[in-house]
């Protein structure tokens, strides 16, 4: 049966790749686990990659979060079950989903699924933050000559 929040499905390669991408993130990068954080992390656009288990109860907990990834543009991914997740991060009870922040010796496995899930190659992480500072008022881009100028002294 089919959860609400799953909106296509996986081949059992993709979900695979994306545990291996879990495992390499947590080992060399930067992972959020559970609901709140991975919301947390998607919100303010860090996340590179969200996996999600299918068989989250109660399904509402998990509801909101493929409509945040397609708003902010964050690829997401489900994964059969809990416990597969949790033992991916290294942990001994069931994760319900994962969001990788910082890729480390996982960004080839990333670049794979998001490749598959959405057809098209990765961009670098850094494009959508650049495309952010066009798309609001020019007044951040002065700070962030002024940082990078106290930096440089």
């Amino acid at each position: 049966m089919a959860k609400s929040y799953v909106k296509f499905e996986v081949a059992k390669e993709v979900s695979d790749k994306a545990l291996e991408a879990v495992r390499l993130a947590k080992q060399t990068g930067t992972i959020r686990k559970g609901i709140n954080e991975v919301t947390k992390s998607v919100e303010r656009g860090l996340a590179l990659l969200v996996v999600m288990a299918e068989d989250i109860e109660p399904e509402e907990i998990a509801m909101h979060l493929p409509i945040l990834c397609d708003q902010k543009k964050i690829t997401y991914v489900y994964v059969p079950t809990k416990t597969d997740l949790g033992k991916a991060v290294g942990m001994n009870i069931t994760c319900s989903s994962v969001a990788i922040e910082k890729a480390g010796d996982a960004e080839s496995s990333i670049k794979e699924v998001v490749s598959k899930i959405t057809g098209k190659s990765v961009p670098s992480k850094e494009q959508p933050k650049e495309q952010h500072h066009k798309e609001t008022k020019s007044e951040h881009k002065p700070k962030t000559e002024k940082k990078e100028e106290s930096k440089g002294e």
